[in-house]
Order: structure tokens, then sequence, then C-alpha cells
């Protein structure tokens, strides 16, 4: 068994510059559209919601990047930031490395300023 893991912390203010700037360009080539309709759907704390994800999926990178080569590629899309029904966040990758994955947990947090993110990738 082999263990990986991710951090990662951004600024909200970036994503907020980022979507209001490149609009749909940018929402559509970072999120799927179930992450779009949840964050859209959070008023005016939107931009937390969508940097939160972003940080998700760059952990989620940064523990996968181990197994990153020629064979195994992920594009943001590819990961996921899903909750359940009480609101636990958890992680889905759509890609052909899940095959590779025992388990994947993350861990989000926000405030007025930052998006962080943590995961734990536990591997086959």
């Amino acid at each position: 068994m082999d263990m990986t893991c991710g951090i990662d912390i951004i600024e909200i203010d970036r994503i907020k510059e980022s979507i209001d700037t490149l609009e749909e360009r940018f929402l559509n080539r970072i999120f799927t559209q179930n992450e779009i309709k949840y964050c859209e759907s959070k008023n005016a704390q939107k931009y937390q919601h969508y940097a939160v994800r972003f940080s998700a999926k760059e952990a989620v990178l940064k523990a996968l990047t181990k197994y990153l080569d020629d064979k195994f590629s992920v594009e943001w899309k590819d990961i996921e930031v899903v909750n359940d029904e009480t609101g636990r966040p958890s992680v889905a990758i759509n890609n052909k490395i899940i095959e590779k994955i025992d388990m994947i947990d993350v861990s989000l947090s926000h405030c007025k300023q930052y998006a962080v993110a943590n995961t734990v990738v536990i591997w086959k």
C-alpha cells in the first residue's frame, strides 16, 4: 500500500478575478457542470465555493503526481468535488487513473480571503 497527499491554498480574489475576466471560458475549462451549478447556488459566497474546489483539484493533482506519466494524465474536469446529503465533500475522479486508487479523501475550508484543501490518496 502506498499513500500520497496534497495540499493547496488560494486567495479567493484570484479565482473571482479569473471568473469575472474570463467568465464561461474559465469556468468550463476548470469546473464540471455539477460544480458550476453548486457554486452558483451559493449566491454571494459562490467565489469561496469555486476557490475551494479549485484548491481541491490542485491538492488532488499534487497527490496524483507520483503516478502521472504518458500513460496516466489528468485534466481539471476529470476531478470533481461533490457533496453528500450532509454536505461532506468528496472527490470523484473520472479518469482511468482511478483504477490505481483504493481510496481518496479530501478536507476543504474557506474564509473571507482564502480557500484551502488537503487530500490523501491510498493506492492499490
